[in-house]
């Protein structure tokens, strides 16, 4: 949809622009018969799909915009670690030019690697290698890290040339109401794609009866420039108090901080922004909140006055049931 400005776009999909949908409902049907046609060559092993060394779960969604997936996947990090696992993380980089694949660090930038691959590197200390082909991806983190015995991707719901053994689908609770396909809506793939899963997990309000809840939770905040220093909303009464969000849904994260009961103006930027130091110098105010996410391209340029909310997925321990089970199956 290059050329078409996304406020059109978004204009179109939620207040049912009549003549943008006259133009673009046919292009759905087509785009859809294309998506249809591309898993039945795979599924009949006439385009070939590679398997790793290990087994692979994937993380992914089948429509446009922020769903959650990187606290899932930091979620399955940590109760795999505790099973015993080690898991390692791929995942495409958003935004990255990358010629052959590449680990990810605690100190690598996130203009080189992805704003996604870097916090999962942060929060997990798990290894973590990007690229847009996940099969490189996953070859080369195993030959580094040969120790690794399960491999998660971080998206790639439909990078069919990877192997899967565990597919989670994730939703936000409004993603399938009157919902059309690229480029009519935001779905990449058909809403009976998610038969096919393993297991679906709701962002917010369960409104699919056989999927898991989740919940971000997180009241703690950290200090962007040290830290070591912590605060919780309470510390930030009587100040000046803006919030910016550069994620898919920066509406989620700005309700999170109204639910701790601060008072504060948002601002949005568009996801994988790539934050300067002259976006965060506009924000004038004695107190800057934002997200991990955001958190780590706005390192070079931290002041005293940013503060960072990390969040955590709170998911049925029934996941991990079904996850762990597939695993053994795989085996």
């Amino acid at each position: 949809m290059a050329g078409i400005p996304q406020e059109l776009i978004l204009h179109a999909w939620h207040r049912k622009n009549a003549l943008f949908y006259l133009v673009l409902v046919p292009l759905s049907w087509l785009f859809g018969a294309l998506v249809i046609l591309r898993r039945w060559l795979y599924k009949r092993n006439i385009l070939k799909s590679h398997a790793l060394a290990a087994p692979v779960i994937v993380v992914g969604n089948i429509h446009l915009g922020g769903t959650g997936k990187t606290p899932v996947v930091v979620w399955l990090v940590e109760q795999l670690k505790a099973k015993g696992y080690k898991p390692g993380v791929i995942s495409r980089g958003y935004g990255v030019k990358i010629t052959a694949p590449i680990g990810v660090s605690a100190s690598s930038q996130a203009s080189n690697v992805g704003d996604e691959p870097l916090l999962i590197a942060k929060r997990c200390a798990c290894p973590v290698f990007v690229s847009a082909n996940r099969v490189a991806a996953g070859e080369a983190l195993l030959k580094a890290y040969p120790d690794c015995n399960v491999v998660i991707s971080d998206d790639g719901l439909q990078h069919y040339r990877l192997k899967r053994d565990v597919e989670i689908a994730l939703l936000n609770s409004d993603a399938l109401e009157g919902a059309w396909i690229l480029p009519a809506g935001p779905l990449r793939e058909p809403s009976r794609r998610l038969r096919q899963v393993d297991a679906i997990i709701c962002n917010g309000e369960r409104t699919i009866a056989s999927a898991f809840e989740m919940q971000l939770v997180g009241t703690q905040f950290y200090n962007l420039l040290d830290p070591n220093l912590k605060a919780t909303a309470a510390d930030f009464k009587h100040k000046s108090v803006k919030a910016m969000a550069g994620i898919g849904k920066p509406e989620r994260f700005f309700e999170h901080l109204r639910n701790l009961g601060l008072s504060f103006a948002g601002v949005s930027f568009d996801d994988h922004h790539a934050f300067t130091a002259a976006d965060l110098a506009r924000l004038n105010c004695d107190v800057l909140l934002m997200t991990e996410k955001d958190a780590v391209k706005c390192q070079p340029y931290a002041q005293s006055h940013h503060w960072v909310l990390p969040v955590s997925a709170n998911i049925d321990v029934g996941l991990l049931d079904i996850v762990l089970k597939k695993l053994q199956e795989s085996r």
